[in-house]
């Protein structure tokens, strides 16, 4: 979309509490100038109307955990990685992400950072893709018996000093970071970045109950990928589990791929987090690619029939899509279409702290925009007002 050109959509709007049928979104230089009913825009004649008559536009979906995609992962620390993944999640409706670690060697996750950071910088770096949002550290502080795919090798107690250095390579752009907060020494670190605004997840963790809700005294705010590599609901032991589900507040990440959770039981954890219930993908560089060995974090993972394992059966992330997740949400849990996409724009939009911009069709809001149909196939995807992918 050229600057000062008026542009729109015409079809069914997906909006936070509705779906609008027979709705039009207007944009104007890469803002959302109007989102609603047809019959009330009043602003005169639009040059460029795109007409969606079979499926929903959404605002652009967020995936704030994600390795890889495409045969390439965030380690790979080389801009031609990030590019084909920048590229590989638009076409999957992603407008934005956070490019996510795992548990590594700090070289490596230095390298990784620096990738990123020095990417950023370069400007119309991601002119056909989705957008960089900032840096998700994964590990290496996590609990070895939940460490899940995690590389055990890697696995480092918390470090102030290590924070320190990892908050200064990213330049501003680290936003979540996930480790396991009952680790010694772990609360220091929680204390040191929620004072610096980056979100604080409890993940690959073996706390209790008690030890989450000390964590949230201290600034912990999410919990990365419930229920998977963490302790479980027990009646007499709630568990980190049970910490997610008892806390309203507690923003909670789910991989609804229908492998990692039962969808009856995304469904229970939909109707206790409402608003704080944020889908992500997890995917992993076999997302998208067809059954075969796979390598993460120098392990060998075997793809076979849309399940990625290690050797002894062990899930080794996914390869699950935003797109997909939804389609899981509304059709396996019996979630209504409007509260998935919201899961997977506006929820993760709230965690960066830009909802006033992104995760909305509203006026003022960034003019991201993504068209599915019935299936849930990604037919087009905007950044900005800027086409990135078109299926056709």
């Amino acid at each position: 979309m050229a600057e000062n050109t008026r542009f729109a959509w015409k079809g069914n709007l997906v909006a936070p509490n509705r779906v609008i049928h027979n709705g039009l979104v207007v944009a104007e230089n890469r803002s959302i100038i109007f989102a609603g009913p047809m019959e009330e825009w009043d602003g005169g004649t639009i040059p460029q109307v795109e007409e969606i008559s079979d499926g929903w536009i959404l605002p652009g979906l967020i995936d704030l955990h994600v390795h890889g995609l495409a045969g390439c992962d965030v380690m790979d620390g080389t801009p031609e990685a990030l590019l084909t993944i920048s590229a590989a999640l638009a076409s999957y409706g992603v407008t934005g992400f956070l490019p996510t670690t795992i548990t590594s060697s700090e070289e490596d996750l230095l390298n990784a950072i620096d990738n990123v950071t020095e990417f950023q910088e370069k400007d119309g770096a991601f002119e056909s893709g989705a957008a960089v949002l900032g840096i998700h550290i994964e590990g290496p502080w996590i609990h070895p018996r939940y460490r899940g795919a995690m590389n055990e090798s890697f696995i480092t107690q918390p470090s102030l000093s290590q924070a320190k250095k990892l908050y200064d390579r990213a330049k501003g752009l680290l936003k979540i970071v996930t480790l396991a907060p009952e680790l010694p020494g772990a609360l220091e670190v929680v204390r040191y970045l929620s004072e610096r605004k980056v979100t604080v997840s409890a993940g690959h963790t073996g706390a209790g109950f008690e030890q989450i809700a000390e964590a949230l005294q201290a600034g912990l705010t999410q919990i990365t990928h419930c229920f998977n590599a963490m302790t479980g609901l027990h009646h007499r032991e709630p568990g980190a589990v049970g910490a997610a589900m008892y806390f309203e507040g507690l923003r909670t990440e789910l991989i609804a791929d229908n492998i990692h959770v039962h969808p009856h039981v995304a469904n229970l954890l939909y109707r206790l987090k409402k608003q704080s219930l944020i889908l992500i993908s997890d995917c992993t560089r076999a997302g998208g690619m067809p059954n075969g060995v796979y390598d993460l974090g120098g392990q060998s993972v075997q793809v076979e029939d849309g399940k990625a394992t290690l050797p002894d059966g062990t899930l080794a992330g996914s390869l699950l899509t935003l797109n997909r997740a939804i389609k899981n949400m509304v059709e396996s849990a019996f979630v209504p279409l409007e509260q998935a996409v919201s899961m997977a724009s506006l929820a993760p939009a709230a965690v960066l702290g830009i909802d006033d911009r992104k995760g909305r069709l509203c006026p003022g809001y960034d003019a991201d925009i993504t068209v599915l149909n019935r299936n849930f196939d990604v037919a087009a995807t905007w950044v900005g007002g800027r086409k990135v992918f078109d299926s056709n």
